[in-house]
């Protein structure tokens, strides 16, 4: 709430939910919907647990939600002893609303209400309100270990990386470029790890870059047939980058964007041939199972500019095939260059950069 600028006076948790009184009620539910572990917002009016009480700010909260001629719904959730029944609650709340607005034509439809009026009572307390905002879900950021994630501003591998830190995974963004002159896909891997850590309020909002650069011309100046493995060479040292930063970094794995093109048979082939060169920690590929609509309404979700959807669309490098590739074709091409003195000039290349 602090990093968000939100200005609180208390904080409690019961029942499986937290309090937080707030001046700004709205601005704290947008700020409380971007935090993993939240199901639910909701900007709510407390009072006392007496029924009078409770039909009052009902009537207010109602005044400010209902438009002429909708229709609602009262429900009612008790936790506690009371004089009166979850039932009576909505009976008493909604005749009120009715006669407090007679001249706005509402009506009552408990099957699908235009807005639903919530009461929740618990003991000698009650919170009334008419909205409620879905959160991420998930687990609360810091639950779970940290984790590499390799990004290249692309759709896929922010999904990726968001997907991991729901399941309470901090992520260390990390960016190793093929081309360090290149600002544009340097620019766009920055954006990328800028909205992740909208998402991460309190957690160092910095990103690494490296680069492959010597790789790339080692690869150059080889054999033909070491050129023809050239994207399956480079990934393998990009495993090879990410797992020695993340043993460094106390991190627990490493996660893509990978995700299943055409031909599927042919790109897990691939994956096996990529893995093998990660042999410490596992490589997680969390948006394996969504397709392409799937994958773009998490990103909605996230925050992408719809410009960046497209960019990132526009800029993927297609999968070639290059027909089926043994581990042993792979390890013979990478016997014939210094993978070991490669993997370190990239060490030696990395970059923090606080955003």
């Amino acid at each position: 709430m602090k990093q968000k600028g939100i200005v609180y006076e208390a904080l409690n948790r019961k029942f499986g939910r937290l309090y937080i009184r707030a001046a700004d009620a709205k601005k704290a539910c947008q700020a409380l919907n971007n935090v993993f572990g939240v199901s639910s917002v909701s900007p709510a009016i407390k009072t006392t647990s007496q029924l009078k009480d409770i039909i009052e700010n009902s009537v207010l909260v109602a005044i400010s939600a209902l438009k002429e001629k909708q229709t609602f719904a009262v429900r009612c959730r008790r936790v506690g002893s009371h004089a009166y029944t979850s039932q009576d609650v909505c009976r008493h709340v909604g005749r009120a609303v009715l006669d407090a607005y007679r001249n706005q034509e509402l009506h009552v439809d408990l099957g699908h209400p235009d807005l639903t009026l919530e009461v929740e009572v618990r003991e000698d307390e009650a919170y009334v309100f008419a909205e409620t905002m879905k959160g991420p879900g998930g687990l609360p950021l810091g639950t779970q270990p940290k984790i590499v994630g390799l990004i290249n501003g692309d759709v896929n591998s922010l999904v990726a990386c968001w997907m991991t830190m729901k399941r309470g995974c901090p992520i260390i963004p990390l960016h190793l470029t093929e081309h360090p002159q290149d600002s544009q896909s340097q620019r766009r891997a920055l954006e990328a790890a800028e909205i992740l850590f909208k998402w991460a309020p309190g957690f160092p909002a910095k990103a690494r870059i490296a680069s492959l650069e010597a790789f790339i011309a080692e690869i150059n100046k080889s054999s033909s047939s070491t050129r023809k493995l050239k994207n399956v060479l480079l990934r393998r040292l990009t495993y090879r980058v990410a797992e020695r930063l993340a043993e460094t970094w106390r991190a627990e794995g490493i996660v893509t964007g990978d995700s299943f093109p055409k031909p599927a048979g042919e790109k897990l082939h691939l994956f096996r041939l990529y893995d093998e060169a990660a042999s410490c920690l596992p490589i997680h590929r969390p948006i394996i199972g969504l397709d392409a609509p799937e994958i773009k309404e998490v990103a909605e979700k996230i925050g992408i500019s719809w410009k960046l959807l497209v960019e990132g669309k526009r800029q993927k490098t297609p999968l070639v095939s290059v027909g089926k590739i043994s581990l042993k074709a792979v390890k013979d091409a990478e016997a014939k260059l210094n993978v070991a003195e490669m993997v370190e000039s990239s060490l030696e290349s990395l970059r923090t950069v606080s955003l």
